[in-house]
């Protein structure tokens, strides 16, 4: 009797003091009806018995969810010290071949740990994985080094580039299907686009075509789906078209003007009324100048019947009040008698019209450069760049994972669906397709990884760094903290894996990443500029680290959120006007304006483009839908990384108290993870 008892509380002891808690991702097609096993290895390099994970009447390992079991610990010497585990499973009668492995949790309830096995892989049949906890190895330092290397080359046969644009960034070849829109995420988006599309309907048989403006007005429904945006308000003021220039979607171009650029064919005598008693000279040298020049759309193609894409220039002068106020507006880069420059004290609705074209080459900058080509598609050229020469156990793969969710995805859809010939682009912005790959590839070639990647930098080569040059720029005031708490982030991580100089030096992944990117174009590479051939310092690492961070988060952020915002009403924020404008300087009439403006069926897709691009997609930066980094002291830097943004959100929702008008694109409960939308 007493034999048969301590039989049995051995068998209980064997099998419940360590418990598996098996996690399968969400995933399509994640789940699997295979027969998966599991052992435990100690210290001592002793095998355990496998345990079947399976349980009678249950449908185990389906696509997001937690199964436990407990593990016979037959074989083990050493149980407190667990070294690894393996696991690996059989085909399965349904003919499944595929398992996608979220991760291992192992519980040890006699001593109260946890072992934590991060997976974040497909299981294929028939193969052991031999898995450490929290997976986060140099691959100098990885005890599966062939396994690491096979890996890595089919994740090189599965992303591959393609040149969609002409010396631009590249994109992936074929579209992982890990890389696809989980079915929740996709239903919520078709949801809101066929209610936008029902509200579209509504206002097409319920409005009138213009007649005035005030009709383009009262397109707009009372609900939130598509309201009226608070711009129709104020889009006439001179302020407000200065406030666009440092709180709007573009306000990364306004820089400290030192002198008139020759091509800037500017009378004085027509500018110094509005400079509060200084001359131009003066206004000049007491840093009272400002400038946007884009020189970028310089004959660039364009489509309607309009030869060529006007490329503006504006002046504006910081008055007394610390508004910024448009003084001269030149909308082509040539001065010539038929490309006259625009005043204030020019007629009204004429100098509305002057600021109504220098908005629409600001909006073709901005959707091509800012928005699609420097955060979506040049990221996109970054991330693939990592899932082809990092494994998965990487941890700067790790570290940069959760910023790449959805950015392949949202990327194929926006290509096939809006910059597709016919799409979206070619009906609602002036450049239409081939005038946007144009610009991408002129601004990618621009771009620079060590000036533009980083936020400060980037603000101080413009000018405008200084509080005392320029008192009121929401966006800098917000960006810059943010981009702070963010290298800061990125630096202790990098640090805690790199804490020798020699780590850098012998990470042959990493570097190969560099590598990759840094080479030319015609040389097989992807031409990123400002990226260095061979990461010679840890600094080098944590800037490109940051680079990625920052603008998969605020970068994409600040470009993206405040869409509907300004293109809601096409007068403020014009994407397209239908007509050049005068080469003569004349009066324009009411009339005039709207024959610029599109009709009205383009006008409400621009308004339902414009609403669905400017929602948020996935959680706030530092929320991380998927945990890749387990280990409890870079856990412990994720958390202190939380915090940070907590007390910045703080500051900035404190700040908008006090502003007219709110800038909240760069408050982290508004910043997403990733680029998903």
């Amino acid at each position: 009797m007493l034999g048969a008892l301590n039989s049995w509380l051995g068998s209980w002891w064997s099998v419940s003091r360590f418990k598996a808690h098996v996690t399968t991702g969400d995933r399509l097609y994640a789940g699997t009806d295979s027969t998966v096993y599991l052992q435990m290895v100690d210290s001592s390099g002793a095998e355990s018995e496998p345990t079947c994970l399976d349980k009678m009447l249950v449908n185990d390992h389906e696509r997001g969810e937690t199964h436990s079991y407990g593990l016979k610990t037959e074989g083990l010497q050493t149980p407190e010290k667990l070294d690894h585990i393996v696991v690996w499973r059989h085909a399965s009668l349904t003919g499944d071949d595929r398992w996608f492995l979220d991760r291992v949790e192992i519980e040890d309830r006699i001593l109260r740990i946890r072992y934590i096995f991060p997976v974040q892989r497909w299981i294929e049949v028939e193969r052991r994985y031999y898995l450490f906890e929290f997976d986060a190895f140099l691959p100098q330092d990885d005890r599966q080094i062939d396994n690491r290397r096979l890996e890595l080359q089919r994740k090189r046969e599965m992303y591959q580039f393609k040149q969609t644009i002409e010396r631009g960034p590249k994109q992936i070849k074929d579209l992982p299907d890990d890389e696809k829109f989980s079915e929740r995420y996709m239903l919520d988006f078709l949801k809101l686009k066929g209610k936008l599309i029902a509200r579209t309907y509504h206002l097409k048989f319920t409005t009138e075509e213009w007649s005035s403006l005030e009709d383009v007005k009262n397109i707009y429904h009372p609900d939130s789906t598509l309201h009226r945006p608070e711009c129709t308000k104020y889009w006439t003021e001179d302020r407000w078209f200065g406030l666009q220039r440092v709180q709007g979607v573009n306000s990364v171009l306004i820089e400290l003007c030192k002198n008139i650029p020759k091509k800037f064919a500017l009378q004085t005598e027509c500018v110094e009324p509005f400079l509060e008693g200084f001359t131009l000279d003066e206004a000049l040298e007491k840093n009272k100048i400002f400038i946007i020049d884009l020189e970028l759309l310089n004959r660039a193609p364009c489509k309607n019947e309009m030869p060529v894409l006007v490329a503006p220039i504006g002046l504006f002068y910081l008055n007394k009040k610390d508004d910024l106020m448009p003084i001269a507006i030149q909308l082509f880069q040539d001065p010539s008698p038929t490309n006259p420059i625009y005043y204030p004290s020019d007629p009204p609705l004429t100098w509305i019209m002057a600021k109504m074209f220098f908005n629409m080459g600001d909006a073709q900058q901005h959707q091509s450069c800012t928005h699609l080509g420097l955060t979506h598609l040049l990221m996109e050229t970054m991330c693939v760049a990592a899932h082809r020469n990092l494994s998965p156990s990487h941890p700067i793969f790790r570290l940069l994972a959760p910023h790449y969710l959805y950015l392949l995805a949202i990327n194929a859809r926006g290509l096939e669906k809006l910059i597709s010939p016919g799409g979206w682009v070619d009906s609602g912005m002036i450049v239409g397709r081939t005038g946007m790959f144009k610009l991408i590839s002129r601004g990618f070639r621009r771009w620079r990884l060590d000036v533009d990647g980083d936020v400060e930098k980037q603000i101080e080569v413009r000018g405008v760094a200084d509080p005392k040059i320029l008192p009121y720029y929401p966006y800098r005031d917000d960006a810059v903290p943010l981009f702070r708490i963010i290298k800061s982030y990125v630096a202790r991580v990098v640090k805690y894996f790199y804490d020798t100089p020699e780590k850098l030096e012998g990470d042959y992944e990493v570097q190969n990443w560099v590598k990759e990117m840094a080479t030319t174009q015609l040389d097989g590479g992807l031409g990123i500029g400002g990226m260095p051939e061979k990461l010679e310092n840890i600094d080098q690492l944590i800037t490109i680290c940051t680079a990625v961070v920052a603008a998969c988060s605020l970068g994409h952020a600040g470009a993206n959120f405040q869409q509907y915002d300004a293109y809601g009403f096409v007068p403020n924020y014009p994407g397209i006007l239908m007509n050049m404008p005068p080469q003569k300087k004349r009066e324009m009439t009411e009339k005039d304006i709207l024959e610029f403006l599109p009709n009205k069926s383009t006008t409400l897709d621009i308004m339902v483009i414009t609403k669905l691009l400017s929602m948020k997609g996935t959680k706030s930066l530092g929320d991380f839908e998927v945990q890749y980094l387990y280990n409890p002291d870079i856990v412990h830097i994720a958390e202190e990384f939380r915090l940070e943004l907590k007390k910045l959100s703080h500051e900035i929702k404190k700040r908008n108290k006090q502003r007219e008008f709110k800038y909240e694109w760069f408050d982290p409960d508004i910043v997403p993870n990733s680029i998903s939308i």
